[in-house]
């Protein structure tokens, strides 16, 4: 008797945007088609298929991956965020105000993954990530100015066809602002701060 052939679908159940949605998929399946294809969840972009444009990107666990080369089964378990996810309600996120109020698109295909990216990118910098343009990057050394050579940098995995690059880097620095500034009025203030 043959032995019996292992199968090539697993039914996986994945975290997407605070909701759990369980499907079965083949394994080869990546997580950006699971996305697209399979939940109907388009804002995530499908642009080279390669890993090279940055149109797919999207926040695996709060960092930010290439979802077209992610295979789904190794996401289940793990907190997927896509632009689709950014929002609380009605209120964009700062990023994504950032790029509506500084015209931080053109055709808008790529602008998801912008942002995706954005968001990951202020975080990485905010914990003191160094970038390959930061000049001292000794874990002791505070993190840089986020000048628009560091998000260029930061920046550099998301393609823009249009061009529209001027107006993403200010959009990202504006995020990067207003984020700032909503983390510093969350924090609780000491007494000598309040008086």
């Amino acid at each position: 008797m043959a032995p019996a052939t292992p199968s090539t679908h697993s039914a996986i159940s994945l975290n997407i945007n605070g909701e759990k949605r369980t499907l079965s998929v083949d394994h080869r399946t990546t997580l950006l088609d699971a996305l697209r294809e399979r939940l109907d969840m388009t804002g995530t972009k499908k642009g080279c298929d390669q890993g090279q444009c940055g149109a797919c990107t999207v926040l695996l666990d709060g960092r930010r991956v290439v979802s077209c080369l992610q295979l789904a089964v190794a996401a289940e378990g793990r907190e997927i965020t896509t632009i689709e996810g950014m929002a609380a309600g009605d209120q964009l996120h700062p990023v994504q105000q950032a790029f509506l109020d500084l015209d931080g698109y053109q055709c808008g295909y790529c602008t998801p993954g912008q942002i995706c990216s954005a968001i990951a990118v202020i975080e990485e910098h905010a914990a003191g990530w160094p970038s390959a343009v930061t000049d001292d990057v000794r874990p002791e050394a505070a993190p840089p100015p986020l000048s628009a050579d560091e998000i260029r940098e930061r920046m550099s995995g998301n393609l823009c066809r249009c061009g529209a690059y001027v107006s993403i880097v200010e959009a990202v620095a504006r995020g990067a602002a207003e984020t700032q500034a909503m983390t510093s009025a969350d924090l609780p203030q000491t007494e000598e701060a309040a008086a």
